[in-house]
């Protein structure tokens, strides 16, 4: 059976700054998929990671589809009315444009999708991320999807062996999706040349060399591109099919471990470790740190069964007491050198029109 699976978030509203969603707005969301996805949709799943909610659709209308679009733009919108009702700060933050125009993407909420035919046993993750960008899934993918060291599949697997087909596009190329095809094994330190830059060049799908059959599909928005300025961070989702010719699900999980530096936090602006954490987590510490949930479902006939949280499990409990160790370390330098982006890539103008003043106060000696 042929069948699409389709996620979008996006934060329109949090209770006491950018720290959860209020129930009301969930329950919003969540009925208005309910009703206004009869015929339309399979079925549907409703999630919070930080302040933004996450839609979860399985439908027959493959990628892009202008209705299933705006069932989640509707649902956001709705969501909007209430969060503003109860006064949440930043409601319909990344509802970027007025009205709906055929497609969600471009309008601000991130989009992952994917559409395959389903197998008879068909594992896949969501991920969902806040207070970072797309680019944070960029090492991990890399080492569930092309280092033996995460993967063992790599070597014990024909298939799995076989390498996969990563596209990557250019997020700071606005003109057009700007993209490149590499494949691994021997593209292998062309991919990390690129990868390394977090906030440029990010993963968008990964293919099998198998089969052919796509494993990821992953969000690339940039909302300041969108918007010209700074509106919040991207907080990208993803979606991930695991087993048989792409890696396991252990194998997918095993380098959240580490933790890794990326790009959020408060303003957006700071260096911070990706903490694993549970679903419907908030965000606390410094306005973060940057987290990421994910979320194990099975599917048949379009049907998904209820969701398995594997990072709520008690080796993840040990990972998130060492990530906060990072945290608390990168976060005791401040404002001050790697602790701080380049200024470049800081969100908020400010510091910009502060160091243009300055720069006319130099002199020559």
């Amino acid at each position: 059976m042929e069948i699409t699976v389709t996620a979008i978030k996006a934060d329109i509203g949090g209770v006491g700054g950018h720290l959860a969603p209020s129930k009301a707005v969930l329950s919003c969301v969540a009925e208005t998929v309910d009703r206004q996805g009869r015929g339309m949709i399979i079925d549907h799943f409703i999630g919070h990671t930080g302040d933004d909610i996450a839609i979860l659709l399985t439908h027959d209308r493959d990628v892009g589809n202008d209705d299933v679009h705006r069932l989640a733009w509707d649902a956001f919108t709705a969501g909007t009315a209430v969060a503003k009702k109860q006064g949440l700060y930043g409601a319909g933050q990344d509802l970027l444009k007025d009205a709906f125009s055929g497609n969600i993407r471009g309008l601000g909420p991130a989009v992952a999708e994917m559409n395959f035919d389903e197998r008879e046993n068909e594992p896949f993750l969501m991920f969902t991320a806040d207070k970072t960008e797309p680019g944070a899934y960029n090492l991990p993918l890399y080492l569930a999807f092309a280092d033996p060291m995460y993967n063992p599949g790599l070597l014990l697997s024909p298939a799995v062996g076989q390498g996969f087909t990563f596209r990557v596009m250019d997020v700071e190329y606005t003109k057009g999706d700007r993209m490149i095809e590499l494949s691994t094994p021997e593209d292998a330190y062309d991919l990390a040349s690129l990868l390394r830059d977090n906030g440029r060049f990010v993963v968008e799908s990964i293919r099998s060399r198998a089969d052919g059959e796509q494993a990821v599909s992953c969000c690339t928005t940039r909302l300041r591109n969108i918007a010209g300025k700074y509106v919040g961070k991207d907080d990208p989702v993803m979606l991930v099919r695991t087993q048989k010719t792409f890696p396991a699900t252990g194998e997918v999980l095993a380098p959240f471990e580490i933790g890794h530096l990326v790009a959020g936090f408060m303003r957006g602006s700071h260096t911070g470790p990706l903490m694993p954490v549970k679903a419907g987590t908030g965000v606390s510490f410094f306005d973060g740190p940057p987290i990421v949930c994910c979320l194990a479902f099975s599917l048949q006939n379009g049907k998904l069964t209820e969701p398995i949280d594997p990072f709520d499990h008690p080796y993840w409990d040990w990972v998130r007491h060492n990530v906060a160790r990072k945290a608390h370390d990168i976060r005791a330098q401040g404002f001050s050198g790697a602790a701080m982006l380049p200024y470049s890539d800081l969100e908020y103008g400010g510091i910009t029109e502060r160091m243009e003043r300055l720069e006319q106060q130099f002199q020559c000696r």
